[in-house]
């Protein structure tokens, strides 16, 4: 089956298949990405050697599991482990018999083979460093949905397997481009408003969007897979968090603290409103989160870096907490009912600045400064008492190396969307209000981003330039 986009993944892997050294890959990201449908559908038959770990299982299941691969692979009668190093060694014979110019060797969910108190991780230095990392027709892939454990345990470990990767990949979710691709390959040929929206709550999972019927519309999936009692997906939240972390029930305290409050919080905001210790835990579950792309953490312009705000970037944990967990079996046509309802369009223009930020590439090239560096931000500014400064908001600002700061206005609208009078004033108000806040003497121009264009009328020459959401399908 043809893989959908991915196309600088899939000529990184055959550059390090058609390497003349031994490779060491490590390919991560959030679970039903498609990791592991990359890795089996471009190497198909190429493999030397295949195996995948066992979710909470013990030791001794895990090894017979292993035992039972090399059977498989190397046609040997199977044998028995007691230890991991006993099944590297095994394996190791195995690839120095092995016919094979180039072996593939891919060890898939990886973190589950690390049960407590397992000699796994020793037992993969040992196999790498000892033998394969001087063997010049090895590629060793190892792959896993568990980001913390594969930053933790692999790219940031101290031990044997120090800056011992050769190459790593972070597998992202489709873009708007992808998402368009894939679902057009399932034979689904929805408008691009409907994609967009789909998107918002989907978020480019290849997994998920698996899970669309071809003879449904937009809305009705959605009710099919989320609201309806027997859907496919009720229960992927639990199961998500459940996968990625050991203590999945604190890290869900945090996503769900963010989940209200969309402009994002500080590390402090965080621990008062989950009611957490802001202590080392919060800490590393920050980062885990980060690394997992749940929550992605940015500083308001003009702020150090010890000012960093975190907010829920991931499109399915936010459409979760807004509706799925309120609204779960009481109405199993809820999304196509809602269709118009306020709190829907709400949410629908909040989401629709998450994938202006997620698709920042195709927003430079729109307005033709994809050449020039810059930095993407937020700003917030609160009135304060006896000051004559107005507050304002500004979710979303590209300041540019030359010396420009684009200001980013997201619409999400069925139609043009239109600038009166009393928003022209509230754009002015709000650029001027940037502009005596920070003391910024760089030009200021205003960027609208929205469905369809901005429509002509006396009030619409504030806008210097526009994006449309078909320019967001860009590759």
């Amino acid at each position: 089956m043809e893989i959908i986009g991915r196309d600088t993944e899939k000529q990184r892997l055959e550059r390090l298949y058609n390497s003349n050294s031994p490779e060491f890959l490590v390919v991560y990201g959030r679970r039903r990405v498609g990791k592991t449908y990359l890795i089996r559908q471009h190497f198909d038959n190429r493999f030397a050697f295949l195996t995948t770990g066992m979710y909470r299982q013990p030791q001794q299941v895990q090894l017979s599991q292993f035992a039972m691969a090399l059977s498989e692979y190397f046609e040997i009668e199977m044998p028995s482990f007691n230890t991991w190093l006993e099944a590297f060694a095994t394996l190791k014979k195995c690839l120095q018999a092995c016919p094979l110019t180039r072996k593939v060797v891919f060890i898939d969910e990886v973190s589950w083979f690390d049960t407590t108190g397992s000699d796994f991780i020793a037992a993969l230095e040992w196999f790498w460093n000892g033998w394969a990392a001087s063997q010049s027709d090895i590629m060793l892939i190892v792959c896993g949905s568990a980001t913390s454990w594969i930053t933790n345990r692999l790219l940031a470990d101290k031990g044997g397997l120090f800056n011992r990767v050769t190459c790593q990949m972070y597998l992202l979710p489709f873009t708007l481009y992808e998402t368009e691709l894939y679902l057009l390959s399932k034979g689904i040929n929805w408008s691009r408003y409907d994609i967009t929206e789909c998107y918002m709550l989907m978020g480019g999972i290849p997994y998920y969007l698996k899970q669309l019927d071809t003879h449904l519309s937009y809305t009705a999936n959605i009710d099919e897979l989320f609201f309806k009692k027997n859907g496919s997906l009720k229960d992927e939240f639990e199961h998500l968090y459940q996968t990625l972390f050991d203590n999945s029930a604190y890290y869900i305290k945090l996503v769900e603290a963010l989940s209200s409050k969309t402009i994002g919080l500080t590390r402090e905001q965080i621990s008062l409103a989950a009611n957490v210790g802001n202590n080392g835990q919060l800490t590393k579950a920050l980062r885990d989160l980060v690394n997992c792309n749940i929550i992605r953490g940015y500083n308001y312009f003009g702020k150090k870096k010890n000012g960093v705000t975190y907010q829920l970037s991931d499109y399915f944990t936010m459409f979760y907490f807004r509706f799925i967990k309120q609204y779960y079996g009481r109405d199993e046509h809820f999304w196509t009912l809602t269709i118009d309802h306020p709190a829907r369009r709400a949410w629908a223009g909040i989401m629709f600045e998450q994938v202006c930020k997620d698709h920042l590439t195709q927003i430079k090239r729109a307005i033709g400064i994809n050449g020039v560096m810059s930095e993407q931000s937020a700003w917030y500014s609160k009135p304060e008492n006896g000051s004559t400064t107005r507050g304002a908001q500004i979710d979303m600002l590209i300041a540019r190396r030359d010396r420009i700061i684009n200001i980013c206005e997201m619409k999400f609208s069925q139609n043009e969307f239109t600038i009166d009078a009393d928003y022209e004033m509230q754009l002015r108000n709000k650029m001027g209000t940037f502009r005596e806040a920070t003391k910024t003497r760089d030009a200021l121009q205003l960027t609208m981003i929205t469905t369809y264009g901005v429509k002509q009328n006396s009030h619409s020459g504030i806008v210097q330039s526009q994006v449309k959401m078909d320019d967001l399908f860009l590759p």
